[in-house]
């Protein structure tokens, strides 16, 4: 049975549907999205003096919504941070429609409404953004700027080289327990989106990195019900935006520029030398927590200028060493990369 009362009002249901998302196990940073982009509905359905109640939003509101979010500046209505002249990226946008089709399928599934109108709404795919990663030598300079010797310097480089190694997400790496970090086993239990876990194998020096801050440096936590195994000074748990910040002060000191200095970067980094490196697609799906290859191939088609060099060693017609117009193939090697190749002979 539909309902038509008050509760089907956009500012009713948006605090039942968080308290479903939390039923259902979302992390508290979707939960925020989901809410930030209802709300941001509501507010601009109220200021158009456009109907509030679900039953009565349509295919119309919601398209004059999607061109107000085009439309609409960065940061505005913001509690703490001045508007910006730039508008939202196209990114941003296509995350807020996306969570507003998510609520809409949820009131259909509780017959608070018939039907999804994001059902006949294509929402805009946002440009796809290609975030350079960093090069061997920005990471040897970027590495070379911290102080190893003191306990927090040797903290920051065993957090670099873990997102070097295994492309965490920042917030999977704060997360991270001391009883997560399996050193013995070279593996990390790492709590993914949608409280998804999985066992992560990290690399020999990692390995020895991470032994050597447990116990050398790492002070005891403050909290023994939140032993993360990377802590402040003060033995507080290292939140994601710390981790953040961290890596952006040492970007700027080690003078990085041409290239965004974020966790971010180190899981692009990651993914594509675990490609040149001769790691496969399905691999590296597991070890970035991916639930399909849609991702993974985008960092396929990042790493595409080593097409060449991988034919040339795996060409399968090369590795028969059969002839080719009576000269072995191994033999073609030797002659100049710059001689002249006959020209295609026209068909009649």
């Amino acid at each position: 049975m539909l309902l038509t009362d008050s509760f089907t009002t956009l500012e009713n249901l948006i605090q039942s549907y968080r308290f479903q998302c939390k039923i259902e196990g979302k992390s508290p940073k979707t939960i925020e999205i989901y809410t930030t982009a209802l709300t941001i509905l509501e507010r601009f359905l109220k200021e158009d003096g456009l109907p509030t109640d679900v039953a009565q939003i349509g295919v119309h509101e919601l398209k004059l919504f999607i061109l107000h979010l085009q439309r609409t500046k960065a940061y505005r209505n913001h509690l703490y941070t001045r508007p910006q002249q730039k508008g939202l990226t196209g990114h941003t946008i296509n995350c807020y429609l996306r969570a507003i089709r998510a609520f809409w399928s949820w009131l259909v599934s509780e017959e608070i409404v018939e039907s999804n109108p994001f059902d006949r709404i294509k929402i805009p795919k946002p440009p796809k953004k290609v975030i350079l990663p960093f090069t061997d030598d920005q990471i040897k300079t970027l590495l070379s700027t911290i102080d190893t010797r003191s306990a927090t310097g040797f903290r920051d480089w065993t957090i670099i080289l873990t997102l070097l190694d295994i492309g965490l997400r920042v917030t999977e790496l704060a997360k991270i327990e001391l009883k997560d970090a399996n050193v013995n086993q070279r593996s990390l239990k790492v709590y993914g989106k949608g409280a998804k876990e999985r066992v992560v194998p990290i690399g020999v020096t990692v390995q020895r990195a991470i032994a050597k801050y447990v116990t050398r440096y790492r002070p005891s936590p403050v909290d023994q019900l939140l032993d993360h195994l990377f802590l402040t000074k003060a033995g507080e748990s290292l939140t994601a935006n710390r981790i953040e910040t961290i890596i952006k002060k040492y970007g700027m000191k080690a003078g990085i520029d041409g290239v965004r200095c974020s966790p971010h970067t180190f899981r692009h980094t990651f993914a594509i030398s675990y490609l040149r490196n001769g790691g496969d697609v399905f691999s590296l799906q597991r070890i970035l927590g991916h639930d399909s290859l849609d991702m993974v191939r985008n960092y396929v088609n990042m790493a595409q200028y080593d097409l060449q060099a991988a034919h040339q060693r795996c060409s399968p017609v090369d590795n028969l060493k059969i002839k080719a117009g009576g000269s072995p193939v191994h033999t073609l090697k030797k002659f100049s990369a710059n001689m002249e190749v006959p020209a295609p002979v026209a068909r009649e």
